[in-house]
């Protein structure tokens, strides 16, 4: 099969587009032709840095195609046909991909294959993030950093569905205009504005009661624009230049902050079953994805670079 591999980490272009071995299907897998990629935010990271499993490396946690192959053990949960999504460690950016069943949802009747390619891990970690963890209810008011990434457009959707008031920052008015028909109640330029001020100023200086930050730089601001007893979600370092902060910061409001790591709990049936019905949503149309833009496989390392610059809304794809 052809993938982009890469046999050292770093910059986008240590990518390469070459030939490697087919990978094997063992008995509790499926095997996948492999037919559109969402690049996720850890995709960056590893490659930048990240473990690599062998030589050369095949980087990428999640992607949807057809079953083509299926394990003696896997087969009374999947057949040969099937349209899947799939999540793993490492092995996306490639034309074929075997992994657990248990980590391949099947695709709705109807759903669109590169929509559905970009669901599990940011409606899955939005939902954790707001839900399990963030125990959103009716009528607070919630902030999430980062509004225009991936997890930040299932987010906003689904903390208005729930009946929150949603705040959303982005680096520019343009981002933040491409994802106000998602549910956003306020948008917070960063570039141009102090967030906390504006959190603050738009609660009537009581403050928001949830962030959701899957930055990480941003996390001594987030903290500060909290209400008392208001939670803050931290699920990621997007920013990458992140930095310890003073514990004690959460203590004179009765904050509390929480870490999030959505593949601890994919294998749980709550979470199983939450993707389940994400996926039927997003083919419904009752939640909406955005891609941005596509790219081919041999481009991975374009793509990357466009993620990295930042001027990405919503996810973006790799086609085989």
């Amino acid at each position: 099969m052809r993938a982009a591999v890469y046999r050292t980490t770093g910059p986008p272009d240590v990518f390469e587009y070459a030939e490697v071995d087919d990978p094997p299907c063992g008995p509790d897998d499926v095997l996948i032709e492999v037919e559109a990629i969402s690049i996720e935010g850890g995709d960056t990271l590893n490659r930048s840095g990240g473990e690599m499993v062998g030589n050369p490396h095949i980087v990428g946690y999640q992607c949807a195609g057809t079953v083509i192959e299926v394990g003696e053990a896997a087969a009374a949960h999947r057949t040969v046909g099937q349209k899947v999504v799939t999540t793993m460690t490492h092995g996306s950016h490639a034309e074929l991909r075997a992994v657990p069943w248990i980590v391949s949802f099947e695709i709705p009747e109807g759903g669109d294959i590169v929509e559905a390619s970009t669901v599990p891990i940011a409606f899955g970690t939005a939902d954790d993030c707001l839900f399990e963890f963030g125990r959103l209810e009716a009528g607070n008011t919630v902030l999430i950093q980062a509004g225009a990434s991936g997890v930040g457009v299932a987010a906003i959707q689904l903390a208005k569905r729930a009946g929150a008031t949603v705040l959303a920052t982005a680096s520019s008015d343009a981002k933040l205009a491409r994802i106000e028909h998602l549910g956003l109640d306020h948008g917070i330029n960063y570039t141009d504005n102090d967030p906390v001020a504006v959190a603050r100023e738009l609660t009537d200086g009581r403050g928001v009661d949830l962030v959701v930050d899957s930055v990480g730089s941003t996390l001594e601001g987030s903290i500060a624009m909290l209400a008392p007893r208001g939670r803050c979600v931290l699920v990621g370092h997007a920013g990458r230049d992140t930095h310890p902060i003073d514990a004690s910061l959460l203590m004179a409001s009765n904050n509390t902050l929480t870490g999030v790591f959505f593949g601890g709990e994919i294998f749980t049936p709550r979470v199983q079953e939450m993707v389940r019905r994400h996926l039927a949503d997003v083919a419904s149309g009752a939640l909406k994805v955005i891609v941005d833009r596509t790219f081919p496989l041999a481009d991975a390392a374009a793509a990357h670079q466009y993620v990295e610059s930042r001027q990405a809304v919503g996810r973006v794809v790799l086609i085989p």
